[in-house]
């Protein structure tokens, strides 16, 4: 008797194969600028498809072992991560992952645009990176902070080329040592002190989640000894970048430096997250410390933010791919399962989610880029609650979208040498790290209040519902209505909070209010996608727009379209 063996399915290449991104680079970057970055996205991706995925294995095969003692007895602290850990990270040296944006060479050819590359560049790299994207989300926030003009240059002068080379043997990444036992995201609740000495700064306290904690720094927050204000410090992690290492082995850990030990979590398993221990630990302050050092750490975080979204949005993208190759692959009632009508609808409301978040997070980029550059005042405004906004709605995507992936390959899904639960594992840290929902939630009424910062995104909602409205048509008509209508309703609730954003019934609706925001603004910047495809004949974009402003903002039952428009919508075919 022969025993039935369903194939695994192949992925394309992941830049090719991807209309969605090819189109989005096209009107972010203008068509010389994509042509620009091309052959950048074409290496990474061929790179993915030949050696980073057999990389990416090895890493979630063999998770991080921390060694605390050396062969006579030393205390070491020693992360030892896998091969393939250290091959993503070579990776992501060698295509500038991390040191595009800081690079004249690469402003001068795309100026705002490099953080537009960069994105495009997360977006392959991420989802087989074994969350080595982490490390590189803290890298880049802590190359922005350093970049500051109110930092030590000599601080910056000493790490920032580490921290944005291209060379593997040079390059480093960064932790980020913020949340502690007894406050977590209340970080008021920090007990870190940070005590002057003669030569610098010491750093005394308890560091509870601290990811990429093999990295050769971390930006870690503290109270001045005899101040109010917590201030970031950056902290050496090996003895051979800390003035009271010497003598030491150049790996050793810092003086004062402790890992307790590594967490054993649900998910990012290959990723080397620790409880970390400081007593009187060397540090050096980014800026001068004081009470503005929580908002100019807001720099790091808005980054990491980004970054989060983007791993949400990739992840999505990637999953989608694997779930639609299956469904070619896998035969059910004698037919393929891809021409099953209801699969069709699920995956095609899946596709419609992946590039809502795809739109949330390439704008947020596009806007860093703006200010980085240009120093555009616009553009910072719309940033301040819209990178909020992309990391709590895309993460909340990923999680459920996960979810249906998981579940769309069935019992394989839930075997773990699939590489299927992965899925959901690593999707669930998204809505947790760098500010739970609720947390960021009630950023949301302190900032509509205080400084107005709902306005550009409304403008923005208002500009896409007008525009979709004059161009018409089979799908733009019904969302630039429905766009219409949750502005008006948006106004209305954003008024409501400006007039007393302390009330009970405003913080209690924070939440829902959050993601009714994100919702249409994801509409909003999905309709100027598809404007620009209608200009040049496609209505592809538009039907993505039009079902996610019906589902969304309409509470529609889309599926009939999902699945009568499964080609455009999953596989990106164009549409008359």
């Amino acid at each position: 008797m022969n025993r039935y063996v369903q194939t695994m399915p192949e992925l394309p290449d992941v830049y090719a194969a991807d209309p969605v991104l090819r189109s989005w680079l096209d009107r972010l970057l203008g068509a010389d600028g994509h042509a620009a970055a091309r052959g950048r996205l074409t290496a990474l991706s061929a790179e993915i498809g030949d050696s980073l995925r057999a990389a990416h294995t090895d890493a979630e095969t063999h998770p991080p072992v921390l060694h605390r003692y050396g062969p006579f007895g030393a205390r070491i602290d020693r992360i030892e991560t896998a091969p393939g850990w250290q091959a993503l990270r070579a990776a992501a040296a060698r295509h500038a992952v991390v040191a595009l944006p800081y690079q004249p060479q690469a402003r001068s050819v795309w100026g705002a645009g490099a953080r537009v590359v960069q994105y495009a560049l997360l977006y392959l790299y991420g989802p087989e990176s074994a969350t080595f994207n982490c490390p590189l989300a803290m890298a880049d926030g802590a190359s922005a902070l350093l970049s500051r003009p109110e930092v030590d240059p000599a601080l910056r002068e000493s790490w920032l080329p580490r921290l944005t080379a291209t060379d593997p043997d040079v390059a480093i990444t960064s932790g980020q040592w913020m949340t502690e036992a007894q406050g977590g995201s209340d970080v008021s609740g920090s007990t870190t002190v940070a005590r002057r000495d003669g030569d610098g700064w010491r750093l005394t306290g308890e560091k509870w989640f601290c990811s990429a904690a093999d990295s050769a720094m971390a930006i870690a927050l503290a109270t001045p000894e005899g101040g109010t204000g917590l201030s970031p410090f950056l902290v050496p992690r090996y003895a051979a970048d800390s003035p009271l290492g010497a003598g030491l082995a150049a790996d050793a850990p810092a003086p004062g430096v402790r890992v307790h030990r590594l967490k054993d979590k649900l998910g990012t398993r290959a990723l080397p997250t620790a409880e970390i221990g400081l007593t009187g630990a060397y540090a050096l302050p980014v800026g001068e410390p004081d009470e503005h050092g929580v908002a100019r750490m807001m720099t790091l975080l808005r980054i990491a933010r980004l970054h989060n979204a983007a791993a949400s949005a990739a992840g999505m993208r990637r999953g989608l791919w694997l779930a639609r190759a299956y469904a070619g692959e896998r035969r059910v009632f004698g037919a393929p399962l891809a021409e099953a009508p209801l699969h069709r609808a699920t995956l095609g409301r899946l596709a419609v989610h992946a590039e809502a978040a795809h739109a949330l997070a390439a704008h947020g980029f596009a806007l860093l880029g703006r200010i980085e550059v240009d120093g555009d005042a616009d553009a910072a405004a719309e940033l301040r609650l819209a990178a909020t906004l992309a990391k709590l709605a895309t993460g909340k995507l990923a999680v459920s979208s996960a979810s249906e992936y998981v579940e769309c390959f069935g019992g394989a899904g839930y075997v773990e040498d699939t590489g299927i639960p992965r899925l959901i594992r690593d999707a669930q840290v998204l809505p947790i790290w760098e500010g739970a929902t609720n947390v960021l939630a009630l950023d949301l009424p302190r900032a509509i209040a205080g400084r107005g910062a709902h306005r550009p995104l409304l403008a923005r909602i208002a500009a896409a519902a007008s525009d979709a409205g004059k161009a018409g048509g089979r799908w733009l008509d019904p969302a630039g209505t429905a766009l219409a209508e949750a502005h008006a309703r948006l106004s209305a609730a954003t008024d409501a909070v400006a007039t007393d954003p302390t009330a009970r019934r405003v913080v209690v609706g924070a939440r829902t209010l959050a993601l009714q925001l994100a919702d249409a603004y994801a509409a909003a910047l999905l309709l100027e996608q598809a404007l620009y495809e209608a200009d040049r004949g496609d209505q592809r974009a538009a039907a993505v727009a039009a079902l996610w402003c019906a589902d969304r903002l309409s509470g529609a039952d889309v599926s009939a379209d999902a699945d009568t428009y499964f080609d455009a919508l999953v596989d990106g075919a164009p549409l008359s």
